[in-house]
């Protein structure tokens, strides 16, 4: 789809006819019917032409009718645009929970066109199209999914949607990470949940084989990522519905094949789990000191925040149980460093040693006895042992590849030691075979793992870390002062689920990828 470029060049068009009701059309799909959209144009009174109002039609039908576009303005389809986005905002789903849903000051008001406005001057046409196909592909799902009958969503999933499915990758949305930071953080979720909830419908039509059999376009990188350079920070933002993760572990009761998300048993549960979708902020502060004969640029982590929120509407979900299981972050890894081939950095100084447990051990004997003529000797020995460790869920490692600095959280069981991402449940006589660890023992561990006062997350089921660990510290070249450099940043996440409140012997584990680049600075008065 090239929409934009067709809209663009409608008031210049020599396709329409004399006749004042005219109307162009582009063919958005088509079965039996035709799903279409349409422009009509309007004149003045001295036969000018006026403005352009849009239609969206089935069968000769019309199923949604654009605002007025004044063709005379310096930009004639910005309401077009912001009306599209603002009803993709609107139907928006909500997280479970969230202050949105509860606090009707929460509430976005109308899009601001200043966002809009500056994110079309910013781009060329090429590049904007790509954005509107993504805001229109979002839009029609409502329109066709949701507000039509079921043949207008056959005929947009299998027509529109699967083909479309790379479109929603990060490498193919560099003006939404403009409009994104220009637009703020609530238009920035509600948007990419409105993405994550369109995703996730499509790939279980897949899954269950709903007439995408066909349509086999890869979706491993499906979701949304994108790094920026603020006030001091390098920032990492990150979105993958769930269903667009790969499935690392996965299965039930003793086997370790991986299992399709769907089977008659407790199919509930997983229709829960898929309505999931990943959010991750990564935030790292960053410093450049000016030596003599050397720069030093020093970064640690200032923030990380990882969310599994429900896509979904959850009004009507309270009661059954099962809509509230989630998956939880077993694993964060973060990297960060100078751009592929750098030959201006001399060193890497990592700010943090391999753990080295130290166990304190308390020993104490006690030793009773009286000698004399009796038949029984009265003699009692007693020895008391104390031993202390600190114990804690998560495991915080620093690494490096090259000159580039990893740093790596693992959540493991305090009970058996496993690691959560990597583990896999063993039962019946597998069990204590080269360490292999029962199922229930590591389960149990994590049942109700959101109440309590030793829970290893949020009672919303996120995961943040912000404690102020050691940072790690690059050395540069002088004669690199005055240059904007590009650095890496990188995260990978990991998500497991066990049950958590209810009976099930279904497990699994997915992971996600993300990498971009961000500013560094070496100018002068820039930092």
């Amino acid at each position: 789809m090239d929409l934009w470029s067709w809209i663009s060049e409608l008031p210049y068009s020599d396709e329409w006819s004399t006749d004042p009701t005219s109307e162009l059309t582009f063919q958005l799909a088509s079965s039996t019917e035709s799903l279409q959209l349409k422009a009509r144009r309007k004149f003045s009174s001295n036969s000018d032409l006026l403005a352009i109002t849009f239609y969206v039609s089935y069968d000769e039908k019309a199923l949604w009718v654009s605002d007025t576009c004044q063709v005379n303005s310096d930009k004639p389809f910005l309401p077009l645009v912001l009306q599209l986005l603002q009803e993709i905002i609107s139907r928006s789903p909500t997280a479970h929970n969230s202050i949105a849903a509860a606090c009707p000051r929460s509430q976005l008001q109308k899009l601001k066109p200043d966002s809009v406005s500056w994110t079309l001057d910013s781009h060329s046409p090429e590049s904007f199209s790509a954005f509107f196909n993504l805001v229109f592909l979002a839009r029609l799902f409502w329109l066709c999914a949701c507000d039509s009958p079921s043949d207008v969503g056959s005929l947009y999933f299998n027509s529109m949607l699967a083909p479309n499915l790379e479109a929603f990758g990060s490498a193919h949305s560099p003006v939404l990470r403009a409009f994104f930071v220009s637009a703020g953080i609530d238009v920035e979720l509600a948007i990419m949940r409105t993405f994550g909830y369109m995703l996730t419908k499509c790939l279980l039509l897949r899954e269950v084989g709903v007439g995408l059999q066909l349509l086999t376009p890869s979706y491993k990188n499906l979701g949304f990522s994108y790094a920026v350079e603020t006030h001091g920070l390098w920032v990492l933002k990150g979105y993958a519905p769930l269903m667009a993760m790969t499935r690392s572990r996965s299965g039930e009761n003793n086997t370790s094949t991986l299992r399709p998300l769907f089977e008659p048993k407790e199919s509930v549960l997983k229709y829960a789990l898929a309505h999931q979708q990943l959010e991750v902020v990564i935030q790292l502060e960053y410093s450049v000191e000016v030596k003599e004969n050397f720069i030093l640029v020093k970064t640690r982590v200032d923030n990380i925040r990882v969310l599994v929120t429900k896509l979904g509407f959850g009004k009507n979900e309270e009661s059954n149980i099962y809509m509230h299981e989630k998956h939880f972050p077993s694993r964060v890894r973060v990297w960060v460093g100078p751009e592929c081939g750098a030959s201006y950095v001399t060193s890497l100084t990592l700010g943090r040693s391999t753990d080295n447990i130290e166990k304190e051990t308390e020993t104490q004997k006690i030793l009773k006895g009286s000698f004399g003529e009796t038949k029984v000797p009265k003699m009692k020995a007693m020895t008391r042992t104390t031993t202390r460790t600190k114990v804690r869920m998560w495991r915080w490692d620093q690494d490096s590849d090259g000159h580039v600095a990893i740093f790596d959280a693992t959540l493991c069981d305090n009970t058996t030691g496993v690691e959560i991402s990597t583990w896999q449940p063993y039962v019946g006589d597998d069990v204590g075979v080269n360490g292999r660890v029962d199922r229930d023992q590591v389960s149990q561990s994590f049942e109700k793992r959101y109440k309590g006062a030793n829970r290893s997350f949020t009672k919303s089921g996120s995961w943040v870390f912000s404690e102020g660990l050691e940072g790690v510290k690059w050395r540069l070249n002088k004669e690199m002062e005055g240059s904007m450099l590009k650095w890496r940043i990188g995260g990978e996440v990991w998500v497991s689920y066990f049950p958590n409140e209810v009976k099930s012997s279904y497990f699994e584990t997915r992971h996600v990828e993300w990498c971009d680049e961000v500013d560094l600075p070496l100018i002068v008065g820039a930092y």
